[in-house]
């Protein structure tokens, strides 16, 4: 043996060789994998999302000519309609009323950045639970959105996170937002299933 070669340097390639066929160190307190979801995991999944996509809180802005109202989907008041951009004509603009000033006391008008109706190719009035999802993965009709890009819409946009805060005198939607978010991610991963 070399008298200038550190014996530890030619102990460290036998010693990461065996770290690496034992496998990483554990504790024993370690949580099992979650296997993938499946089909019909991703089914059951959508039916829980499809609770909150077809509430009040949802559906009225997903219409085709004009905004519905409040809990009991009324007309909305004052009459407005869709226009040219999806958020209203002339001096009738969405924003007007709904703005990021919105969901106060006072006002008791809901708001939020770029309030608007859905596009129409969003419009969802009507469709069974099986339609709406067909709908929502269908990226010709949901803004060009893939699996991922649902799933962070659902997280994170203003205007879906006004369902858990519609202000005073409507009800949010019907299950906490990091369950949706938990379904819609189980959804996705188990490829978007939709029931017949």
């Amino acid at each position: 043996m070399n008298p200038r070669v550190n014996p530890g340097v030619l102990l460290l390639p036998a010693i990461l060789f065996a770290m690496f066929l034992l496998g990483p160190a554990t504790t024993g307190n370690e949580k099992p994998a979650t296997p993938p979801a499946s089909e019909s995991d991703s089914v059951a999944a959508w039916q829980k999302v499809a609770t909150v996509l077809q509430h009040p809180r949802c559906l009225n802005c997903h219409q085709l000519h004009s905004p519905l109202q409040g809990d009991s989907r009324r007309a909305h008041i004052p009459h407005v309609v869709r226009g040219k951009h999806d958020d209203g004509v002339g001096a009738m603009r969405c924003g007007n009323c709904h703005n990021d000033m919105g969901n106060n006391d006072t006002a008791r008008v809901p708001g939020g950045p770029h309030w608007k109706l859905a596009p129409v190719s969003m419009l969802w009035q009507g469709l069974s639970v099986g339609e709406l999802c067909r709908a929502v993965k269908d990226p010709a009709r949901n803004g060009k959105r893939s699996g991922a890009m649902i799933l962070e819409h659902m997280e994170t946009e203003p205007l879906v996170l006004y369902g858990w805060n519609p202000g005073r005198g409507r009800e949010p939607v019907p299950m906490p937002h990091d369950e949706l978010v938990r379904q819609t991610k189980i959804w996705v991963d188990g490829g978007m299933a939709c029931p017949k």
